[in-house]
């Protein structure tokens, strides 16, 4: 897997070729296993993942660029530990501005600041931020690498029809219509998804009366004292009183300065450059007392919405990202989230295509990222409540709660800001096998794998890199000699040169000797035992193979 830099690329301008392909021209509809459709982050995340699983996969897109503008910013460390294992994750840390702190201001005063990777013993920072176009311009370089992944550019689906057997879309390129088939369909195609209406289906939710302007600038040289890279939150700061406004650094010295609105501003007129440009003057005039020079490169208008279509999967259709959920920015649960879906997919259409699991794997697909998809958007809605309160009243809580959050602790819990992603621990998965031995809560069934640093023959390296792209069993001590006949990968900690040199991975797992954990191909938990047997453990791989 190459993690190798692409030199002088300017992604914003990048065309990628459209080519006519031999479905075009065959006789009656060429057949695929898989056909993701949208080349956004996490359709080119799914695709990736499918292929280094060795499915042969074809991703449509109805476009030849990559996306305009910063959009989405903020990459989770889960996000860039699925990234790590797929190829990218390295470039998107190097090319991306790391940060855990974040500091909330009210009017002019500093509030408190937060640490979200407040211990030590982890590889990935807690978030990067990083221009989307980066993220997907390095995906669909990775995507290029792969000969059993085939991208169609400005190839967009114009109709789709299924069923029990197969999908069949009709797709529409310059040099004509086409129609091919497939085994299972991916729609990864945004928040418009044409595939969801192709399907008659909606989105359904709230959408919230607010407005807010995104502004990315470029800078000549640092802002934060000591060229920190920190999330700034102001509440009703003195260069935009009564409302909101949220800064924070990219790649390449660009700053991305979110301003609330209200529902009153006319979108077309706050779009301007001279309506931006004096809001920005007044936040750096006021905010740092400084002048600083700036270049306004990217300015678009948003509303807040948290939406979810009802069922993720419909037959032999699967949506991922936002063409199944939407949330609103604060909190960067969109993008983090599809990736997840992405991970959660590609391990079960695996399976399921190789008739190693029932095709009833995929309904756990759709239950668990439902789920997730649920607890984004309570996140989301309640941070959205407290930014842009709708009364007097939840406005008068608010400001008392920002109040005190100053000098206790209390409160400082109640401020809302947006809850920044983090992975869903699965709770009731169909997947999961009970605990039947006393654990903590921590790393349980449902829960992602922690990760530890760890030593293998005195060289560092991390327990998530050292998981394999199927099961793994991971047992602290000695495994039992029965392991090596159940087919999956075997992992000991504290022999075959694997150690938890700082004791991180058994405080993490809660583990003593003898200690087993079944790991799913996506890093979620299946199970756990204080002392496994044969048959627990097979029956466990079962279960989160849907056999069981």
């Amino acid at each position: 897997m190459s993690e190798t830099a692409t030199p002088d690329i300017d992604y914003q301008k990048l065309e990628f070729e459209y080519r006519k392909s031999a479905d075009q021209s065959a006789a009656s509809p060429a057949h695929h296993p898989v056909v993701v459709v949208g080349a956004g982050p996490i359709g080119l995340t799914l695709a990736i993942d499918l292929a280094q699983r060795g499915q042969r996969v074809l991703l449509l897109d109805d476009d030849h660029r990559l996306s305009t503008g910063s959009r989405a910013i903020c990459f989770a460390k889960r996000t860039l530990e699925i990234w790590d294992r797929i190829g990218v994750g390295q470039r998107m840390v190097d090319k991306g501005v790391s940060w855990n702190v974040g500091r909330v201001f009210f009017r002019d005063q500093e509030v408190y600041s937060f640490d979200l990777l407040p211990e030590p013993g982890h590889e990935r920072p807690a978030f990067i931020n990083l221009q989307q176009y980066y993220a997907e311009g390095f995906l669909a370089e990775r995507a290029a690498e792969l000969p059993n992944l085939e991208i169609r550019w400005k190839n967009k689906v114009t109709a789709l029809a299924q069923d029990g057997e197969r999908v069949t879309l009709a797709i529409d390129t310059p040099d004509g219509p086409y129609t091919i088939t497939a085994s299972y369909v991916a729609a990864c195609d945004g928040s418009r998804s044409p595939l969801r209406g192709m399907l008659g289906q909606e989105s359904k939710g709230r959408i919230f009366r607010d407005r807010f302007l995104i502004a990315d600038l470029k800078l000549p040289g640092p802002l934060f004292p000591n060229d920190a890279t920190e999330r700034w939150y102001w509440f009703d700061p003195p260069f935009h009183r009564g409302q909101s406004v949220l800064l924070h650094k990219q790649a390449d010295n660009v700053w991305r300065i979110d301003f609330q609105l209200g529902w009153d501003a006319d979108p077309d007129e706050e779009r301007k450059p001279e309506r931006i440009l004096p809001r920005v003057q007044a936040l750096l005039r006021q905010g740092f007392k400084r002048e600083v020079p700036f270049t306004l490169e990217w300015a678009s208008i948003y509303t807040f919405a948290c939406l979810r279509m009802d069922r993720f999967r419909h037959g032999r259709v699967l949506f991922a990202g936002d063409s199944a959920h939407g949330v609103s920015p604060f909190g960067a649960r969109g993008a983090n989230s599809g990736v997840q879906d992405a991970e959660n997919l590609a391990w079960k259409l695996d399976a399921v295509l190789r008739g190693q699991a029932p095709d009833v794997l995929l309904d756990s697909y759709a239950s668990e990222r439902e789920y997730a998809a649920d607890e984004n958007i309570l996140n989301s809605t309640r941070a959205t409540d407290f930014i842009t309160p709708k009364s007097e009243a939840s406005r008068i809580f608010r400001d008392a709660v920002l109040g005190l959050a100053r000098e206790y602790e209390f409160a400082r819990r109640i401020v809302n800001s947006g809850r920044l992603s983090v992975p869903a621990t699965l709770d009731g998965s169909m997947l999961n096998t009970a605990d039947s031995d006393g654990f903590g809560s921590l790393t349980r069934p449902g829960a992602v794998a922690a990760d530890a640093p760890m030593t293998r023959d005195g060289r560092k390296v991390w327990l998530l890199r050292e998981l394999g792209e199927g099961f793994t069993l991971l047992v602290f001590g000695p495994a039992p000699t029965w392991a090596a006949d159940l087919g999956v990968q075997v992992l000991e900690i504290g022999t075959q040169g694997l150690q938890d040199s700082e004791g991180l991975a058994a405080l993490r797992y809660d583990a003593r000797p003898g200690t087993g954990y079944l790991i799913r191909p996506d890093h979620h938990v299946a199970a756990r035992w204080r002392a496994p047997t044969a048959a627990a453990v097979r029956a466990a791989i079962d279960h989160a193979l849907a056999k069981a």
